[in-house]
């Protein structure tokens, strides 16, 4: 079965840059999407950035320009490289994937999730 672990979380001060890995295993299909999600504590889990088919990408307009997803097909790991880090940026930061192939940003198209990883970033 598929199983995603996060790891790269951290603290940071404002202006910062972090990477997140996402360990992917027990993937049966050719074809899928990964995404990076995020929580704020009250919040509602928002997309940030998604990898797809051919090396597609979609980003949420808050991490544009910012953020950069990338996948590893040998190591089989998902990246999300982080710069220009805001406090508002601060938020448990999730993997996951979908068999839908499009690069979704919405938290309902996806079926498998990590544990995630903690961001703060400090002003």
């Amino acid at each position: 079965q598929v199983q995603l672990v996060e790891s790269g979380g951290g603290s940071v001060q404002a202006g910062g840059s972090l990477r997140l890995s996402c360990a992917m295993s027990g993937f049966t299909r050719s074809s899928y999407s990964m995404g990076w999600f995020r929580q704020a504590p009250g919040t509602e889990r928002e997309g940030v950035a998604a990898i797809c088919r051919a090396d597609f990408r979609r980003y949420a307009e808050s991490v544009k320009d910012r953020f950069t997803i990338e996948q590893d097909n040998v190591k089989k790991t998902v990246y999300l490289y982080m710069n220009a880090l805001k406090p508002e940026d601060t938020a448990m930061y999730y993997c996951a994937s979908t068999a839908i192939t499009w690069c979704p940003l919405s938290e309902s198209a996806y079926n498998f999730w990590g544990k995630g990883t903690q961001v703060t970033v400090s002003s």
